[in-house]
């Protein structure tokens, strides 16, 4: 297949991190969301990191002008046009597998259906479209632009063929894939998540303060920032929301969520786009 437009849906973090790398790699974008303040917001982000990119000297006033040039704004219907559909919305399994079956019925038979889910099963997924053959996990990691990891998830009808063109693609993007297979979180955050839950519970627990829990990962560890920090940057609504996938689909309560972050979620202390998580932002 010939690809040459690809459509992200979804136009937050995540989905303005893949528009511009799939732009980046030189295709036609088109970014759909279904709030259009989103979606400006979302081109205003990637307008901000290609302009970093240029006062760093990493690229001309032309690359960057040209990148941008090939990202606009979209409807959904818009997906009739395009070969490739990236849906990168909340980690919500209801909202994902209408969002899946509504575009089944728009795009092209070619079209493939990706999924930037972190942790849902890609198999439940496909079961909402007529194509499940063409269905497939393209997990990005945030930051987009800067990380080099795709988790490549297969459903249980995903075609050898679907799998090749996601892992070339990712190639093409300047990432490197991986395949996993289709089980609760995949393997990067039934690894991570648990880790960031237990830093939770040490705080909530009273083992030590937020900044010291932070410390000692960072400096005996040496990960480039706290579990701490970490969850206020991917957002505490997502951390629980992985979860209750992870403790549902795998029913070990080793993955039971801390309360103190149920807590805070239902605060509305969602991290750093809101403002507040562990830690407090200037918004």
């Amino acid at each position: 297949m010939k690809m040459k437009t690809i459509m992200v849906a979804g136009a937050g973090q995540m989905g303005a991190g893949i528009a511009q790398t799939a732009a980046e790699a030189g295709f036609a974008v088109k970014l759909y969301d279904w709030e259009p303040e989103t979606v400006t917001k979302g081109l205003h982000r990637i307008k901000t990191n290609l302009e970093k990119e240029q006062a760093k000297g990493r690229k001309s006033r032309q690359e960057t002008d040209a990148v941008f040039s090939r990202i606009s704004p979209a409807e959904l219907t818009e997906a009739e046009d395009a070969d490739f559909i990236i849906e990168a919305i909340a980690e919500n399994k209801k909202a994902k597998a209408e969002l899946f079956d509504t575009l089944d019925k728009i795009c092209p038979p070619h079209a493939v259906l990706a999924s930037n889910t972190s942790s849902l099963p890609i198999t439940e997924l496909a079961a909402a479209t007529k194509r499940p053959e063409k269905v497939i996990g393209m997990h990005f990691m945030n930051p987009v632009p800067v990380m080099e990891l795709v988790e490549v998830i297969r459903g249980l009808a995903t075609s050898e063929e679907t799998a090749e063109t996601v892992k070339k693609l990712a190639v093409r993007m300047n990432k490197t894939p991986v395949e996993v297979n289709d089980f609760p979180g995949f393997i990067s955050n039934r690894i991570l998540m648990p880790m960031i839950n237990e830093a939770v519970y040490c705080l909530y627990e009273g083992a030590a303060s937020k900044e010291a829990i932070d410390e000692v990962m960072k400096l005996g560890m040496r990960h480039p920032m706290g579990p701490l920090t970490l969850a206020d940057f991917i957002g505490l609504d997502t951390c629980l929301s992985i979860m209750e996938v992870l403790y549902a689909g795998l029913g070990d309560p080793k993955y039971r969520p801390c309360p103190l972050l149920r807590k805070y979620v239902s605060a509305g202390w969602l991290g750093k786009k809101s403002g507040r998580g562990f830690y407090e932002y200037g918004r």
